[in-house]
């Protein structure tokens, strides 16, 4: 693993608002909220509209009676990725190795890094047109600390020692990516509240409490780069298609018209990376409380979409005896036990598997007239969602990036 110097850590504030003010001037100064799930809740939003109250996650018909002068633009993640791109290839012009850890962050090193971080800063603005925090320090976790910190349009390098120790005096544990509610609360039951105090810790004690992640953690705050920069992205353990269907729905043939929209997606990835499926995973969130999941083991990996779909089925008619006709406000579907084609394991009697005709004719077509121009007749009740093209392409279809 190369260690380096000091690592850099770019994120871009309000990437969604701000790549939608690169082509709408007129969005400037303004309150700002962009949408998701079919429209009805605020996914980003701008720092005016922060200020009225509008908090990311609240749906629109509470959000608009706080600032009735805000303008809202539903999300168009193909346009999001062009600019993600450039901002990538900015990063990549001054550093030997990028990690693009999501669509507005990046990580790099920064060890030969020629100029101030500000000079960075004001060359991404000109030209990609969105505004970034820069952190530089000696690990990627200090480096992300001090980006926050900055945040907005803000730059911090702090590399020696006593200045580092300085700054994490200041620091809630919280703020470090990867400590969650439950270790917050682990932490505090032990009187650890700042990340100084995280570092004055027994490194073992720290490892017992939070597994090997923590520990990591507690050498990247002392200055220690353990996480290394990833220039490209590990396989998949899992691949995961689904998310929100707007609003909560009982209706079974609207719920299976949105399992098979995720099963035709997931194939889609599943034919990208060259991958089998060995176990289908449904994933249910309703309206009451709780989620509800299930699962179907192949009896051998398989790329085939008819038994996906057959799987996927089962699952859906189980699912609507248990759930009883609770409103189903999110689906997932995720295939496990992954492996690369050509490397299962078959009987010696099993015939080769292939798409059916009728999968590749789709697949054909559609790589050729565009995504979902031939699609699932069980689709039809979601002849909505297929009409507006800002649904026909999510953050998780911009590939490459490490986090999500």
């Amino acid at each position: 693993m190369k260690t380096h110097e000091l690592i850099g850590h770019v994120d871009s504030d309000c990437f969604y608002v701000s790549a939608e003010r690169v082509r709408h001037e007129h969005l400037r100064h303004i309150p700002v909220g962009v949408l998701g799930n079919q429209g009805a809740c605020v996914i980003a939003k701008s720092y005016e509209l922060k200020a009225r109250g509008v908090k990311t996650g609240m749906p629109i018909w509470d959000a608009a009676p706080l600032c009735p002068d805000a303008v809202f633009v539903k999300r168009d993640f193909r346009w999001y990725e062009v600019l993600s791109r450039k901002l990538l290839g900015v990063i990549r012009s001054v550093s030997p190795q990028v990690e693009y850890y999501s669509i507005d962050e990046m990580f790099f090193d920064a060890s030969a890094l020629r100029e101030p971080a500000e000079n960075l800063q004001q060359r991404i603005l000109q030209e990609v047109g969105i505004p970034v925090s820069i952190g530089i320090s000696r690990s990627r976790t200090l480096a992300k600390l001090m980006s926050d910190v900055r945040k907005p349009f803000g730059c911090c390098t702090i590399t020696e020692k006593d200045a580092i120790e300085n700054f994490i005096h200041l620091q809630p544990v919280e703020e470090l990516c990867g400590i969650g509610s439950r270790s917050t609360r682990k932490l505090h039951q032990h009187g650890i509240r700042t990340c100084w105090q995280f570092t004055q810790a027994n490194r073992h004690f720290i490892r017992k409490l939070l597994t090997i992640k923590g520990e990591a953690l507690w050498w990247e705050l002392q200055g220690e780069a353990v996480i290394p920069i990833l220039t490209e992205r590990k396989k998949h353990k899992a691949i995961a298609r689904g998310g929100s269907i707007g609003r909560p729905s009982t209706d079974r043939e609207r719920l299976w018209a949105w399992t098979v929209r995720d099963a035709e997606r997931l194939i889609e990835e599943l034919d990208f990376h060259r991958v089998l499926v060995g176990e289908l995973v449904m994933k249910l969130s309703y309206k009451t409380a709780g989620d509800w999941s299930r699962s179907v083991r192949f009896a051998s990996p398989t790329c085939d979409f008819d038994k996906l779909l057959e799987a996927a089925h089962r699952l859906h008619l189980v699912a609507c005896l248990e759930l009883q006709g609770q409103a189903v406000t999110h689906i997932d579907l995720i295939a496990e036990r992954l492996c690369d084609r050509g490397a299962e394991q078959r009987s010696l009697f099993e015939a080769d598997e292939g798409n059916s005709s009728i999968a590749q004719l789709k697949r054909a077509t559609n790589e050729k007239l565009g995504r979902f121009a031939l699609r699932s007749a069980a689709t039809l009740p979601l002849t909505d969602i297929y009409n507006d093209e800002a649904f026909n392409y999510d953050v998780c279809d911009i590939r490459d990036k490490t986090c999500f």
